[in-house]
C-alpha cells in the first residue's frame, strides 16, 4: 500500500497537467485567444485591445475587417480586427458599474467544499501550509475528483492519502446541492477514515452561505458533523469567509474566519482557526491555489 499511494498521487497530478493543456473555452487563461463570435444571451465577453485596454460586453456584429462591440455600460464601439489582441467568454457579475470576474475557487471554502461544481476540464492545484498539496479536477460539469497527500510525514509505516469525489445534484442560479466523500487511506485498513457529506449553497456566487451535514467514520467510531460557512466578496480581489465545524461526541469542532485574495487564476487564503477544545490555541491557516 505504501508504494501505491505515491503512485496514485502522481497520477492525480499528471491528470491535472493533461487537462490544464486543454482548458474549456470559458476558462480564465493568460494565453491570448480570439473566440470571435456573437455570444449567447447570458454570456459576457472580455475584449482586450493591442494597446492593453480591456472591455467587457458582447459582440453585436462581425464584419470583414471590424466588429461592433457593446460594453456592459451600453456603449457600442466599432473595433478593427487588427486591434483585437484577445477575445473570450468570461464569467462574473456587474457590481457597482464594474465587471467583477467570478472567484475561480468558489467550489470550496478554506477546507470544506461548497455545492458549486467545477466545469469539465477545469481544476485547481494548491497547497496548505507549504507541505499539504491538494488537487481537484472536473470530470464532467457535475462530477469532480481529486485528492492530496502530505509531503512530510513522521511515521515510517504509513503514508496518508485523501481522495475527494464530489457530485452536484442541484444546479440553480441561487441554490446548489452536492454530495461527496473525503476519504483518508494509507494508515492501515483498520485506521481508514473520512466524511461522507451533503452540502447546500444558497445565494449568488459572491455572497452566500453553505450548510453541510456529514457522517464521519474512523475504524469503529462514528460521528455526525455539521458545517456552517459563508462568504462575502467586498472587492474585485477580496472575499471574506468563515467556516465552522461542529460534531457529536463531546461538542468538539472549530470556528474559523479569514480572507481570500483573488487573482485571475491564483488565490491566497489567510485565516485563523480556533479549536473548540479547552486549553488549545488558535491556529493560523495559509493556503494557495492555482486554477486551470
Amino acid at each position: 500500500m505504501r508504494r501505491l499511494l505515491p503512485i496514485a498521487a502522481f497520477m492525480i497530478v499528471a491528470a491535472a497537467g493533461r487537462l490544464a493543456a486543454a482548458p474549456p473555452p470559458d476558462a480564465q487563461s493568460s494565453r491570448p485567444i480570439v473566440d470571435l463570435r456573437i455570444p449567447g444571451g447570458a454570456e459576457t465577453q472580455q475584449l482586450t485591445l493591442t494597446d492593453g485596454s480591456r472591455l467587457y460586453g458582447t459582440v453585436e456584429s462581425i464584419e470583414h475587417d471590424a466588429i461592433v462591440f457593446r460594453t456592459l455600460g451600453g456603449v457600442a464601439l466599432t473595433v478593427a480586427r487588427a486591434d483585437i489582441a484577445d477575445l473570450r467568454v468570461v464569467r462574473g457579475r456587474l457590481v457597482r458599474g464594474e465587471f467583477q470576474p467570478l472567484d475561480p475557487h468558489n467550489t470550496r471554502l478554506f477546507f470544506a467544499p461548497t455545492a458549486r461544481s467545477l466545469k469539465r476540464g477545469e481544476g485547481y492545484l494548491g497547497v496548505y501550509e507549504i507541505f499539504l498539496p491538494f488537487v481537484q479536477i472536473g470530470v464532467t460539469d457535475r462530477f469532480s475528483i481529486g485528492g492530496g497527500t502530505p509531503l512530510i510525514f513522521f511515521a515510517s509505516d504509513f503514508h496518508p492519502l485523501w481522495i475527494t469525489p464530489k457530485l452536484q445534484l442541484v444546479a440553480r442560479d441561487r441554490a446548489q446541492a452536492a454530495i461527496g466523500v473525503i476519504h483518508i487511506t494509507g494508515m492501515g485498513r483498520e485506521h481508514d477514515a473520512g466524511i461522507a457529506y451533503e452540502v447546500t449553497t444558497i445565494g449568488h456566487p459572491e455572497q452566500s452561505a453553505s450548510i453541510g451535514l456529514g457522517y464521519a467514520y474512523s475504524g469503529t467510531h462514528r460521528a455526525a458533523i455539521v458545517m456552517v460557512g459563508g462568504e462575502a466578496r467586498t472587492g474585485r480581489h477580496v472575499k471574506w469567509m468563515t467556516e465552522n465545524w461542529f460534531w457529536s461526541g463531546g461538542g468538539n469542532g472549530f470556528v474559523s474566519g479569514g480572507v481570500r485574495f483573488i487573482g485571475e487564476r491564483l488565490s491566497a487564503d489567510i485565516a485563523l482557526m480556533v479549536p473548540l477544545v479547552k486549553g488549545t490555541t488558535p491556529v493560523p491557516l495559509v493556503s494557495f491555489a492555482w486554477h486551470f
